[in-house]
């Protein structure tokens, strides 16, 4: 491992409202700086990444390609999430998910998200349960950021495949089937930092090797590379800390 997961990054219209919204539905505290605005989980849950919400203009298109699942403790806990969530400006969504226990939502953005039942698996996540990544091929995809973030595989679906936090606390990495073609650049990405004593540079290139390639979306002189995966979702990978 050279690198680490550090962040869920959302795009977003307007940092501040997305913020509050996520901040309220999870109980996590925002914390607002010049240069961005975080959704941050309690220490007692014992999660390693923040939610950071960043500036975009253009419009939301399409279902996204990484999503967010919310963890419930029973079936009164749930639908006191999928309440509390409409309070504050999300909407019950059909992406033809049928008849399925868990409730598909839209947050106040146009982003959507999972209510789940209740799931053993999930019982020491916190508020949420999982990063959920679209893939026409889940066992690829998966390998690929396996080294990337450094998450073990810790279930292996058949069609699917669920990278496991390696302290046992916070969400997983889940890789699902879907043959949609991408359109468009995510609403959501992810963030890798190097691990102390690896670089920028190398990874860069170790990652490139792996599959992924540099992009410009527009980012101009910045100190993080932008790159896309094997299947070309966007993330970053920021400078050591």
């Amino acid at each position: 491992m050279a690198t680490r997961l550090e962040n869920i990054v959302i795009a977003t219209s307007d940092q501040a409202e997305l913020a509050r919204f996520y901040s309220e539905l999870l109980g996590w505290q925002l914390i607002e700086s010049p240069e961005e605005i975080d959704v941050r989980a309690p220490e007692s849950q014992g999660w390693l990444l923040d939610l950071v919400f960043e500036p975009v203009t253009e419009p939301k298109t399409g279902k996204n390609r990484l999503h967010l699942d919310l963890a419930s403790s029973s079936a009164e806990d749930q639908a006191a999430i999928i309440q509390r969530a409409k309070d504050l400006g999300a909407w019950s969504v059909d992406i033809g998910q049928g008849d399925v226990p868990w409730e598909v939502m839209a947050d106040p953005h146009g982003n959507e998200f999972c209510v789940l039942e209740p799931r053993d698996i999930y019982r020491d996540t916190g508020a949420l349960a999982a990063i959920v990544v679209d893939a026409a091929d889940p066992h690829t995809l998966a390998g690929f950021w396996t080294e990337a973030a450094g998450w073990p595989v810790g279930k292996d679906y058949g069609d699917a495949v669920g990278l496991a936090p390696p302290n046992g606390k916070g969400p997983w990495l889940e890789f699902v089937p879907n043959t949609t073609p991408k359109t468009g650049q995510n609403r959501l990405h992810l963030d890798i930092r190097p691990i102390p004593g690896e670089t920028k540079a190398a990874n860069v290139t170790r990652l490139t090797a792996l599959g992924a390639h540099p992009i410009d979306i527009g980012q101009g002189d910045v100190p993080w590379e932008v790159m896309a995966d094997p299947e070309n979702n966007e993330f970053c990978v920021l400078n050591r800390a």
